[in-house]
């Protein structure tokens, strides 16, 4: 069995652990915490939001000069890649694993909040953006980005959400990331990024 093949299998049993401890719970709003989050070596918030879980890999600033940054910006029309006077790019890359027997819809309904109030959407990066967050169907006992796709095998291992955001809102920190339940807009989680 290949190495990233067991990373998975113990992650999903993992969290089935996790999901079924927490039965008894509110499982649309408990945060829970894992063992990797990319290069910040602190601990990747499991968001349950409705049946599926959103692990936060990794949270932060990108440069469209760096090369690698620039790949994640791909596709992106002059008019999109053009930054405003005290804006910049902020990505969050995160993998989405539904652990049930059945195929579910992924939300398309993010948001990231300063402390001043101050609230971000994602930008929706073109088709041909391999790293980018689709929202669509998961399919049964599975995780986003797929083993097979650009985005696992990246840096992050995960799906990028997009955001153009003020420079001043680094300085109104934490930023909180909220994901919406697709099938339940009532409930939603939401965790505290790592910037």
């Amino acid at each position: 069995m290949s190495s990233r093949l067991r990373k998975l299998t113990v992650l999903l049993l993992s969290v089935a652990a996790v999901l079924a401890l927490s039965a008894c719970g509110d499982s649309h709003t408990r945060v829970t915490t894992g063992t990797y989050a990319g290069e910040s070596g602190q601990n990747a918030p499991y968001l349950n939001v409705g049946p599926l879980i959103y692990e936060v890999q990794l949270s932060r600033e990108l440069n469209p000069t760096n090369s690698e940054d620039a790949g994640y910006l791909q596709g992106l029309a002059p008019a999109e890649l053009a930054l405003n006077t005290g804006e910049e790019w902020f990505g969050v890359f995160m993998q989405v694993y539904n652990t049930t027997s059945g195929d579910l819809p992924s939300s398309d309904d993010f948001s990231i909040t300063d402390t001043q109030g101050n609230t971000y959407t994602p930008l929706a990066p073109p088709e041909g953006n391999p790293y980018a967050y689709r929202p669509g169907i998961v399919p049964a006992n599975s995780v986003v980005p797929a083993a097979d796709t650009t985005a696992y095998f990246g840096p992050t291992q995960g799906a990028l959400l997009l955001f153009k955001i003020k420079v001043v809102s680094l300085d109104n920190r934490p930023l909180i990331l909220r994901i919406v339940d697709p099938n339940d807009p009532t409930q939603s989680a939401s965790a505290t990024l790592d910037v």
